[in-house]
């Protein structure tokens, strides 16, 4: 982020609303109110339809935000022409590809829906992989860095890269805000399969430098939030085991603090019921820890949830960022 940009004796507070993981639903859970900055962290469908990209931009252009930041995840994949192609390739009679374009668009036309007239009057920016610098409504700057890259060893659906490679992720100094569509290993990122799915390579990324906040989703199961504290030296290869300050760390919320187990004592089990019930009046989780220098806040905020019709609440940020000075 510039310096020049700036004024970084000053702050303004910044309120986020964070999603993940639609998949071509509408939210259940809305929050009410009026945000500086909406986020969808990717996985805007389920099978990359375009009924689904519509359903999803529709659902962020009635966000009360003046600005609206979008990514692709893995399901998004006719938005990755080349996948797109090879996935088309094998329809090739003209019955087949009229039903499938119409399904599914031509090259580019899914990302186009995102990028009409509509959509930049209402604040909506789809983000490729980079960098990008905003000055808020509200008079903050901001830094992104965006990713829409996750894992895999097929490589079969969009933005993915071989899991033995790794990815460059090339996130500069000073970044605020770090939107990817992968969690970073070691964080929120924990499978029922009892397997970390995330990048230890993004996770060395996000420790060197230390944004206010890193958003995600993909791995529904490890919706939460963590206030990450780090340790004052990093290894030479950061990683979650050796870099994380856990006494100065604090889960904030996660689904098992959430979901009723059969060992649940009856406090617990009111407990957890009236989170839910205050999470569901709200139509959203909220966060209120302040995000101190040398932390970041980490933000798994998938919406789809475990059952048909099930889903997950968004999360609502508030964070400090430079005033600007342009």
């Amino acid at each position: 982020m510039s310096q020049a940009c700036t004024d970084m004796t000053s702050y303004v507070s910044t309120r986020f609303l964070i999603i993940s993981d639609t998949h071509g639903d509408d939210l259940i859970h809305k929050p009410a109110g009026k945000f500086d900055v909406a986020i969808h962290c990717g996985d805007l469908t389920e099978e990359s339809k375009l009924e689904e990209f519509k359903t999803s931009l529709n659902l962020m252009l009635e966000i009360d935000a003046p600005l609206k930041l979008v990514i692709a995840g893995n399901h998004d994949f006719s938005m990755d022409a080349p996948i797109l192609l090879d996935k088309l390739k094998d329809h090739t009679t003209s019955e087949d590809a009229a039903l499938v374009k119409k399904v599914y668009g031509d090259a580019g036309e899914a990302r186009a829906l995102f990028e009409t007239d509509k959509c930049k009057a209402a604040g909506l920016v789809f983000l490729d992989e980079g960098t990008y610098t905003f000055t808020l409504a509200n008079g903050a700057c901001l830094s992104v860095y965006a990713s829409p890259y996750t894992a895999s060893s097929s490589c079969t659906w969009g933005f993915q890269y071989r899991s033995k490679e790794e990815h460059g992720w090339i996130i500069p100094p000073d970044t605020d805000v770090v939107i990817t569509h992968s969690p970073p290993k070691g964080v929120l990122d924990y499978t029922d399969s009892r397997n970390r799915a995330g990048s230890p390579s993004l996770f060395a990324a996000i420790a060197r430098v230390k944004p206010k906040m890193h958003c995600f989703g993909h791995i529904h199961e490890a919706w939460g939030a963590k206030l990450v504290a780090w340790r004052e030296t990093l290894s030479e290869a950061p990683s979650h085991f050796t870099d994380i300050d856990n006494d100065r760390s604090s889960p904030i919320e996660s689904l098992a603090g959430l979901r009723v187990r059969k060992f649940d004592a009856p406090g617990v089990i009111a407990e957890k019921k009236a989170k839910v019930e205050e999470y569901d009046l709200q139509g959203c989780c909220e966060i209120r820890e302040r995000v101190d220098p040398g932390k970041t806040l980490f933000v798994n905020a998938a919406i789809e949830g475990p059952e048909e019709g099930v889903q997950q609440h968004p999360w609502v940020v508030e964070i400090d960022l430079p005033r600007s000075i342009a």
